[in-house]
């Protein structure tokens, strides 16, 4: 039998314990390690981030009419040192006695490619999903010849938000409130039906003063606690929108309001719903991230250790997905279709960039790994957010 050679290990070497312990032997010592991370600034692995995508953009020769980016965030906690003062990321003991520190991640997804496509990191303190939207959007750059459309939930409808998107020549779809609410669509004439899509023209004026000219359709007043960036407050100036209202029912008997400037003809309520409904991509992502990829648990102390640490896990996130995707799944004639299986991959991938120059053959790792895919399993949506406090070094296996 024929014995491996340990500076050459085959793939399946490297998955057994023993070869992972013998590389934690030649690990550096974790004073070392923090002396060479301090040199390391969050704004590299951003930029390493940044150029992966742009990377894989480029390998995109046919892009399809439309793409579709979701927004959203989520809070990532984690524990600092006794010593450290209390800071703009720093919570009092609410869920934990002794407090805990957090950030908020706000992102953007693509939901073709299954992938981060824009990230921005906020302390607790100073979260703002709005203006984070707002930032992501304009710094955007759209593929040439693809149209894209920014969606979100209901904490991203506003007025900012869409005309951000407007300018930008781009469309958006929000979830609203519905009808019978107090929301951003209250006060409109809607017709007499439970399902209906209208359009309607909007005048945003940030002024009460009767020397603003007379205008036609709906009038809203954006007052000084809310922000529009192309109306300054007080101003005579106006800023027209024009969007569509659609209302549709669930399977479960409650509606659902949309706004977007879709075209009627091109987008009716129907293909709109079926679009929305794939927004909850970037909900699974999430769950991948933190739990799979291993965004839940940090192993730093401080703050620009702790954002060194997502940049680097959404740039591996990143990589495994897009692997994933370009792997070819030969489907057999079965009940189910098969796709990789996401948990084993991320480790696959995550080997294979530990080791670098050794020879593994990752595609054919990942065509083995499969799991049916199972679509029409549907989960109630949770009401209320659960929250996981941050876990000491010591009580971690990982």
């Amino acid at each position: 039998m024929k014995k491996s050679n340990p500076f050459f290990p085959t793939p399946s070497t490297l998955f057994r314990p023993s070869y992972q312990i013998s590389l934690l032997i030649r690990a550096p010592t974790a004073s070392a390690l923090n002396q060479q991370r301090a040199k390391l600034k969050p704004e590299a692995l951003e930029m390493v981030f940044r150029h992966f995508n742009s990377f894989t953009d480029s390998l995109d020769k046919t892009p399809s009419d439309y793409r579709f980016i979701a927004a959203d965030g989520s809070n990532f906690t984690f524990f600092s040192r006794p010593s450290f003062p209390p800071s703009e990321y720093y919570v009092s003991g609410v869920h934990s006695a002794k407090g805990f520190y957090s950030m908020h991640l706000n992102a953007f997804y693509d939901l073709q490619k299954h992938t981060y496509t824009d990230a921005l990191i906020q302390p607790v303190h100073f979260k703002d999903e709005f203006r984070a939207f707002c930032s992501m959007a304009d710094r955007y750059v759209a593929i040439s010849g693809q149209k894209t459309v920014f969606m979100g939930d209901r904490g991203y409808c506003s007025y900012n938000n869409m005309a951000h998107v407007l300018e930008k020549g781009q469309y958006f779809l929000f979830r609203t409130k519905d009808i019978h609410s107090k929301g951003m669509i209250q006060g409109f004439d809607f017709p007499d039906e439970e399902c209906f899509g209208i359009t309607v023209d909007v005048t945003l004026v940030r002024s009460h003063s009767k020397k603003i000219p007379d205008v036609t359709g709906y009038v809203q007043y954006v007052d000084k606690t809310a922000s529009f960036d192309f109306i300054e407050y007080g101003s005579l100036d106006t800023y027209k929108l024009s969007f569509r209202i659609v209302r549709f029912e669930l399977s479960d008997g409650s509606y659902e309001c949309i706004v977007t400037n879709f075209p009627a003809d091109e987008f009716p309520p129907e293909r709109i719903k079926e679009i929305y409904f794939a927004r909850w991509g970037i909900e699974t992502s999430f769950r991948k991230l933190k739990y799979t990829i291993g965004l839940s648990n940090f192993y730093a102390y401080k703050p620009e250790y702790i954002k060194q640490e997502i940049w680097a896990k959404l740039t591996a996130y990143n990589i495994t997905e897009t692997l994933v995707s370009q792997t070819v799944v030969f489907q057999k004639k079965t009940k189910h279709e098969y796709k990789v299986n996401f948990r084993i991959a991320a480790h696959i991938c995550r080997v294979f960039l530990r080791t670098g120059k050794d020879p593994i053959d990752v595609m054919s790792l990942l065509r083995k790994e499969l799991v049916p895919v199972r679509d029409e399993q549907q989960y109630p949506r949770l009401t209320t957010a659960h929250f996981r406090k941050p876990r000491y070094f010591i009580y971690r296996a990982s």
